[in-house]
Parts: C-alpha cells; sequence; structure tokens
C-alpha cells in the first residue's frame, strides 16, 4: 500500500507564500488538540518537554490531527536516540529537537532520524504506526524523504553556532526559543529585552544566510508581528493550556467582583 501521508513541514515552508502561524498543544488532550486541528492555524506543535504528553497520548493526538490540513509536528523531551525513534514510530512526520547549541548536537539529531547508513534510527517498521505495520512499500528506503527536522536554538552557544547547525546536512528548519535564551543572557522572563532580541536577530540572518527557514517563539502579538516583519518563517502565536489559561482568567475578571476578597493572584 502507498503511505497516504500531507507533505512534510520541510515541503510546507518550502511552498509558502507567508510565513506560517502555529500554536501549541500542551494539555495532553486528544479532544483539545482536535478543536486546535480545526482552527485554520497551519501547524501545531505538540509538545514532549514542557507538558503532560506522553508517548500514548502524542499517537492519539496525531491521528486525531490527521483528520484536517494542519501539520502537527511533534517536540521530543530531549535530543535523544531512543526518544527520537519512539515518536517517529508512532508516525510522526515532523519533529522538532530541542536545546540544539552546536553543529555536532545538530548531526547527532540528524542521525537519530535516520536509518543505517546514513542514521542509527532502530528498525521496527513492523512494529510501528509510520510504516503502518510493514503494509507501506519502501517505507524503510523512502522514510527520510516523508520525515522534516527542525532545530531549537535556545542559549547563547546555539545562538554563536546557528550558521554551523543550519548548514547540517538534514536539518530543515531552526526555532528560536526566547524564553530559555533570556534565560541564557542573563534575563529570565525577559523575552524582549534588548540583548535578547539582538541574539534573536543575529541567530536570524546566520539561518537565512544558511539558505534554511527559521522561526520562533512568540505569544506576544505584537513581537510575534516584529518578528515576522524581520523575516520569520514561521511563528508560534499561543498554546492551548495559555489560551484556557487567560480566557479564564478573563471571565473571573468579567463576572466575579474584585471586593469580593478572592485572591486570583495566589494561583
Amino acid at each position: 500500500m502507498p503511505l497516504h501521508l500531507d507533505p512534510s513541514f520541510r515541503e510546507r515552508l518550502s511552498s509558502a507564500a507567508r510565513p506560517l502561524i502555529g500554536m501549541w498543544a500542551c494539555s495532553g488532550s486528544p479532544l483539545v488538540t482536535e478543536v486546535a486541528a480545526g482552527s485554520g492555524l497551519d501547524w501545531l506543535l505538540i509538545d514532549m518537554e514542557h507538558s503532560a504528553n506522553t508517548l500514548e497520548s502524542v499517537l492519539v493526538q496525531l491521528q486525531v490531527a490527521a483528520a484536517y490540513p494542519i501539520v502537527p509536528v511533534v517536540r521530543v523531551p530531549f535530543n535523544d536516540v531512543v526518544a527520537i525513534k519512539q515518536v517517529l514510530d508512532l508516525g510522526a512526520q515532523n519533529l522538532l529537537v530541542p536545546m540544539v547549541s552546536s553543529a555536532e548536537e545538530a548531526r547527532a539529531a540528524v542521525r537519530a532520524v535516520r536509518y543505517p547508513p546514513d542514521g542509527v534510527r532502530g528498525v521496527g517498521s513492523a512494529l510501528a504506526r509510520s510504516a503502518r505495520w510493514n503494509r507501506v512499500d519502501g517505507y524503510l528506503q523512502d522514510s527520510a524523504l516523508h520525515t522534516s527536522l527542525t532545530v531549537q536554538v535556545e542559549n547563547a552557544a546555539g545562538v554563536e553556532a546557528a550558521a554551523e547547525i543550519a548548514a547540517v546536512d538534514g536539518v530543515d528548519a531552526v526555532f528560536v526559543g526566547p524564553s530559555d535564551l533570556a534565560a541564557s543572557l542573563g534575563h529570565l522572563g525577559q523575552q524582549t529585552h534588548p540583548e535578547v532580541l539582538d541574539a534573536v536577530a543575529r541567530t536570524f540572518a546566520a539561518v537565512k544566510a544558511a539558505g534554511k527557514p527559521v522561526g520562533v517563539n512568540a505569544f506576544d502579538p505584537v513581537a510575534a508581528d516584529a518578528y515576522i516583519a524581520q523575516g520569520a518563517d514561521f511563528v508560534a502565536v499561543g498554546a492551548d493550556v495559555a489560551l484556557l489559561a487567560r480566557a479564564s482568567e478573563s471571565l473571573a475578571a468579567r463576572f466575579i467582583p474584585a471586593s469580593d476578597g478572592t485572591d486570583r493572584e495566589s494561583y
């Protein structure tokens, strides 16, 4: 049987006429992910690093998202051969690997994504959804064609090595994380500090000079607009849990008198 897959994130980026806009799925809920998948956004980041997501919940979220045109990207917990192998075997086409700070770490991620002789991914196609349990002709030979790899630069070392990271064969895009970058630069919680913004801009320039797409995380609409104006190819502009948190706070502020003694800040 042929493997009927949507275009990879790499292909979507290469054919896009505008920046691709996405959001995070962190709740671990397939229902919430399906709601987000039907939103009209371009891509959805299913996170395993800072969320309750497990292999089982990621599997179901990939299954529900498959009914919609949105592109699911899975962020693995860390740059690890086993973690990457397991997520790929679930059928994830598009991976985001966090905390990549050097070209060597980027090459390690590429090797983890690819089968030998180009990589070290373990072969379990008969057991895995990725190959539809060996029902897909040529899956092992063609897997690199429908798998994309984005690496995340989010510390000072990664910024300095951004050009070399982006130049690694097999790295399809680079995603900048201003939150950890701010912490790395001594500005914890200050994603819009001038030094952080300068580091993001330098990363953008280095990645684009290497001919690769570059993206960024920006929940603040003003910051997102600024990054798009600077040439961001893809931007994550929100998260399911953050949207629920802010919307529920708005309801509380609208309907509960501030004078009733409720200490909302304590939560």
